[in-house]
């Protein structure tokens, strides 16, 4: 008799905000941690994970361009 117990099987996970690349679902996508793969529970769509890290995509706060400007300090004048 074994005393260790049946590993829980793990649910796939829903991804916050990711959109389908095939049918633009948006909160469809989930990862399925043994499989290795994403897929849309609502068009099927199913792709491998990719193997290394992604670029981020270009943002206002990402921009290089955006980190370099200096906004002036301006005065300002209290009323009583």
């Amino acid at each position: 008799m074994s005393d260790s117990h049946p590993e829980p099987k793990q649910r796939p996970r829903f991804v916050a905000g990711a959109t389908c690349p095939n049918c633009g679902a948006v909160d469809r996508m989930v990862i399925d941690p043994t499989g290795d793969e994403r897929r849309c529970v609502a068009c099927e769509f199913v792709e491998a994970r990719p193997d290394g890290p992604t670029e981020l995509p270009v943002t206002r706060v990402t921009r290089a361009s955006a980190r370099r400007v200096e906004t002036p300090a301006e005065a300002i004048k209290l009323l009583d």
